[in-house]
């Protein structure tokens, strides 16, 4: 309960204060939107080189990724081949 009346308290005291000083604010508001802009279009330019940078760093791995599937998948029908050979009976042994 107290929240709350301090946040209305807050809330009127700021309008109070618009109304009165609502030059000041105006000055104020105009000096730091061309900051504001800058820095926010510097962080955003930022995040999408990031963004540029982890996907071809994605892909480039994905590639290696199927690469080895590949090699993995011929050496494992190798095997098969090798044990197939091993165990079929040899032409001159008899049982």
């Amino acid at each position: 309960m107290a929240s709350l009346i301090g946040g209305l308290i807050a809330f009127l005291l700021g309008l109070i204060f618009l109304i009165i000083w609502r030059y000041s604010f105006w000055e104020v508001l105009k000096g730091t939107l061309p900051i504001l802009f800058i820095l926010g279009g510097a962080l955003a330019a930022y995040l999408g080189y990031e963004e540029i940078k982890d996907k071809t760093t994605s892909t480039s791995s994905n590639d290696e990724k199927d690469e080895l599937k590949s090699e993995v998948e011929s050496l494992k029908e190798e095997i098969r081949e090798l044990k197939g050979e091993k165990s079929k009976p040899a032409e001159g042994d008899s049982e």
